[in-house]
């Protein structure tokens, strides 16, 4: 069992038509056809969306977003029309909303590696490949891998996994030609990302993005290159061996499986509530993510 532990009831807002709520974002669409995405301050850990909202973090997901579509523009096309908030929305929309032009998505999580940790760990350490990829012997949790690897991942509903797919079943289900335009289109945007990334003292470790077609044109949407999207190590850190101190959600998913949150994470119980300490820590190593990639304050 998994999920909401609380599942919110979206906000009725006039000209506004609600399609969806999802672990972080509510997406309407309005009369013009376009889709508004509201990113909440919602965080999943374990499956779970969880009953303790962490301030701002809509806003700074969507502020990072909107700085890497304008780094990678002249590489890769977005989905972002504008960041109006419609009228008679609340106020609390500002500076988490965008309006976006409505594709027609691929259903694959486009994933991009170039460290191997998680579950590429995971079936690295039982196969020696990620994703049916063979990879070199004597790598470990954090090694750097000999090339950035496209991994993709089938997309899951809100409380499941997503499941790592090879890229032969990409093909089969997109079609071969998709399913090269979306590798090249993953790795080329997650080697920008690791570059700017990389003069900025950060790690990009690793990432997913999600595309969609605007007629004939692949075109990035969603998030992209956030703490939720991707895995950003402090390179100061960086030690192969061990997992990696990240600018992430990390607090959270330590402190739901200490002695101290008294839950069982095997259970079919829903997680407690976070403690202040874990949400004010989790809450600033977004905002560090944020003004060390961009390099301004977070305001």
């Amino acid at each position: 069992m998994s999920g909401f532990v609380e599942k919110p009831e979206p906000l009725q807002v006039p000209g506004l038509v609600h399609l969806h709520t999802g672990k972080v974002r509510e997406l309407y669409q309005n009369e013009a056809g376009d889709l508004v995405m509201v990113a909440s301050d919602r965080l999943s850990a374990y499956d779970w969306v969880l009953p303790t909202e962490i301030p701002d973090k809509g806003r700074v997901l969507t502020q990072l977003s909107l700085w890497w579509f304008d780094q990678l523009a002249d590489l890769m096309p977005n989905h972002v029309l504008s960041t109006d908030v419609p009228e008679g929305a609340p106020a609390d929309w500002a500076g988490r909303t965008l309006v976006c032009k409505s594709l027609r998505m691929v259903p694959v999580e486009a994933v991009a590696r170039g460290y191997l940790t998680g579950s590429g760990l995971v079936e690295y350490n039982d196969s020696r490949t990620v994703c049916g990829l063979a990879l070199p012997e004597g790598l470990e949790d954090g090694s750097q891998l000999p090339a950035p690897i496209f991994t993709p991942a089938t997309k899951a509903a809100v409380g499941e996994h997503d499941e790592n797919v090879s890229y032969e079943e990409v093909a089969r289900q997109v079609g071969a030609d998709t399913a090269a335009e979306l590798r090249q289109a993953t790795l080329a945007v997650y080697s920008r990302g690791r570059d700017i990334a990389r003069d900025r003292g950060i790690i990009l470790a690793d990432t997913k993005f999600e595309f969609g077609f605007d007629g004939d044109t692949l075109v990035i949407a969603d998030e992209v290159l956030t703490p939720d999207s991707s895995r950003f190590w402090p390179a100061e850190q960086w030690e192969p061996g061990h997992p990696q101190p990240s600018y992430d959600k990390q607090f959270v998913r330590d402190w739901l499986t200490s002695a101290e949150s008294g839950w069982d994470r095997k259970s079919e119980q829903p997680p407690p509530p976070l403690p202040q300490e874990v949400v004010d820590r989790t809450r600033a190593k977004y905002i560090e993510a944020y003004e060390r990639l961009t390099g301004t304050s977070w305001s």
